[in-house]
């Protein structure tokens, strides 16, 4: 007697997003079926990593990521070119660090400055992140969303704080928007709800559920992106339909683990080896449990990944 293979029916959908402009541009979401988990439905769009960039030097990253953009990380422009150029990226997410208040404070007028400059400087989709300071991010990404309009990007995070003017900035610029919530279904929930009564159409939307490493609560992590992935299809919950990102690198490259020389720790093995793998399984962790949209940063991480989601696919 022949197998055969036993298939869920789902009776929602994740909403289907793009951005960028051009033939560079992105599409992610609009899969009928759990992650990878094609022969159950349709995935029309592989999940997208972008390669995180900062405007200032990134001085808290380790010294294993930062060797790989040594020539480069003293200018955003050059850094951006330098991701779609030498690394092929798909697309950048640039962080305006620079603009908190414990790391500069660089103005607005500033910031904004900087994405015209990146957005002038490449063809593939930009990503534009707050320093996530809830205060300055409010004006920060207002500035940036006006700088960048007309070029469809991806601006955040919107916050309960906060989402209100940022919301109003990507209506008018007509960009794509992640809401970011503390690691709670219903949090979650409610700030999608809160976004969309402003108008703001939920086929615009990026759910950031926020992301965890590998050892410092991924468990927990994968386990609101799976309820919110779960909710989205099999509870046909609008709400919860917006494709999710997954910001891993800013998670993954401050735990000890990525840190700790093997000279410190030496059964630990070497430090780059080990780096790279945390970045690449808390990655590969949030892609299975629904993200669409990965935020990483070194390049071996990155290539790794890429290969999983080519398997998969």
């Amino acid at each position: 007697m022949a197998y055969t293979i036993p298939k869920e029916t789902y009776s929602g959908k994740v909403l289907g997003l793009e951005f960028g402009k051009g033939p560079k541009a992105l599409k992610v979401g609009g899969e009928n079926t759990l992650p990878f988990l094609s022969f159950e439905g349709n995935i029309p769009n592989k999940p997208v990593i972008a390669y995180e960039i900062q405007d200032i030097l990134p001085e808290d990253w380790p010294d294993t990521v930062q060797k790989q953009y040594t020539a480069v990380s003293d200018n955003p422009v050059k850094w951006a070119q330098f991701c779609q150029n030498d690394l092929k990226a798909q697309a950048v997410a640039l962080r305006l660090i620079g603009t908190h208040p414990d790391r500069g404070n660089r103005s607005s007028e500033d910031a904004a400055k900087t994405v015209k400059d990146v957005l002038s400087a490449i063809e593939i989709p930009l990503i534009i992140l707050g320093s996530n300071h809830i205060e300055k991010d409010a004006s920060v990404l207002v500035a940036a969303a006006e700088a960048a309009s007309g070029y469809n990007c991806i601006i955040g995070k919107a916050q309960e704080g906060n989402y209100k003017t940022i919301v109003a900035a990507a209506l008018a610029h007509n960009h794509k928007l992640i809401a970011m919530s503390e690691l709670d279904i219903n949090l979650a929930k409610q700030l999608n709800i809160l976004i969309t009564q402003m108008g703001f159409d939920k086929e615009r939307l990026i759910t950031d559920p926020m992301c965890s490493a590998l050892g410092y609560g991924l468990e927990y992590t994968y386990s609101v992106m799976e309820r919110i992935r779960l909710a989205a299809l099999l509870q046909n919950d609008a709400t919860m339909q917006p494709p999710i990102v997954g910001d891993v690198g800013m998670y993954v490259w401050k735990v000890k683990e990525t840190l700790a020389s093997g000279a410190d720790i030496p059964q630990w093995g070497a430090l780059e080896e080990r780096g790279i793998l945390w970045e690449a399984i808390t990655a590969t962790a949030m892609l299975t449990a629904g993200a669409n949209l990965l935020i990483m940063r070194h390049p071996k991480a990155v290539e790794t990944v890429n290969k999983v989601i080519e398997e998969l696919v």
